[in-house]
């Protein structure tokens, strides 16, 4: 295995990254010595305050962990305890989360293929069925699709003039059904008439 040679650029990229971290992590020891002297209590926020540096830099690089950790040790073992504690957990929840990440990203790309397949294949289907098709089968499809708009119109409006038909033949069936009772009313009491 051979191993890669950085380009001067990024050789360069990766020098002043490691000037910028250096310089922090002075400003962390600093801090610290500043609070100390101050008799002021040394936490991650204060040292992050003083340090002007974000408190995820202080937890992300083990050398500010470590000198956090060791002046919080005067104060009391247990705080020293939860900030290492605090930055494992931490460290373990980004990894976690990354990991997490890297998963849905490659089930989104694998998700992504499969929808470019299938509307791939759909547009070969659109593309089959167009062909297929001529003008003048076009053209017959929609005469008949007319000629069957204007009969369901006709079959519409015969059904609703039978339906009309059918509620006045119920009526003079009840009114003729009424008119039978009466009459046999009258055919049983003759004299209920006079």
């Amino acid at each position: 295995m051979t191993a890669t040679v950085p380009t001067p650029r990024t050789a360069a990229a990766l020098a002043a990254r490691r000037r910028g971290t250096d310089a922090a992590l002075g400003r962390v020891r600093d801090a610290i010595t500043r609070l100390r002297r101050e008799k002021a209590r040394v936490s991650v926020a204060a040292v992050a305050r003083h340090a002007n540096v974000s408190r995820t830099f202080l937890y992300d690089h083990p050398e500010a962990r470590a000198a956090i950790a060791s002046a919080m040790a005067e104060v009391g073992e247990h705080r020293a305890q939860l900030l290492a504690d605090q930055g494992q957990e931490r460290e373990a929840t980004w990894r976690e989360r990354a990991l997490n990440a890297e998963d849905a990203l490659k089930a989104a790309h694998t998700e992504i293929l499969a929808q470019r397949t299938r509307i791939g294949e759909l547009l070969g289907q659109v593309r089959d069925l167009e062909a297929e098709w001529t003008q003048e089968a076009v053209q017959r499809i929609t005469t008949e699709n007319t000629t069957l708009k204007q009969r369901v119109r006709q079959l519409t409006t015969d059904n609703r003039a039978l339906d009309e038909r059918l509620k006045a033949a119920r009526s003079n069936l009840r009114f003729q059904d009424r008119r039978v009772a009466d009459l046999e009313a009258q055919i049983t009491d003759p004299g209920s008439e006079t």
